[in-house]
């Protein structure tokens, strides 16, 4: 498995542990370093914005005092929504990796393939979007899916 996909699942375990929100972790590196981490804090925060990408991105623009993250790879835990791809984009993050699909999400009360609908989002325009670590990802998924008594947004 890849090492900056561990770390990001890793990311995502903490914030599951904290009950911050769900299976959503996040790295960005740049030239092969950790730059920013940061995991789903939806329900820390009482900001529906708050998805691991975005956070991640935040701490990586303040890190390196730029909105521009042209040399940045992002690896997250899941495809990326529509409002994290636009923040991508924005970011001009070169490079994105993901574990699970909006799909994954669904099937443990996600609802990120309805705004992919509602948005008419063609994701085979996005270059550099690559799925790796499905199953590991995937583990993390289910071990969310069957915690009880969580709040799903």
């Amino acid at each position: 498995m890849d090492l900056f996909m561990q770390k990001a699942i890793k990311e995502a375990k903490i914030g599951i542990s904290k009950n911050h929100g769900g299976p959503f972790g996040c790295v960005i590196v740049k030239d092969n370093k950790l730059i920013a981490k940061a995991h789903n804090q939806v329900l820390k925060n009482n900001d529906c914005t708050c998805h691991g990408e975005m956070v991640a991105i935040k701490k990586a623009c303040k890190k390196l005092q730029n909105f521009d993250l042209k040399n940045c790879i992002l690896y997250t835990t899941n495809e990326p929504c529509p409002m994290c791809m636009g923040a991508i984009l924005w970011s001009n993050i070169k490079t994105v990796y993901y574990g699970c699909t909006i799909h994954d999400a669904e099937d443990i009360g996600f609802r990120d393939e309805k705004f992919y609908g509602i948005l008419d989002f063609n994701k085979s325009k996005i270059n550099n979007l690559f799925q790796i670590d499905h199953k590991e990802c995937l583990n993390l998924f289910l071990e969310y899916k069957n915690i009880k008594n969580k709040i799903i947004y």
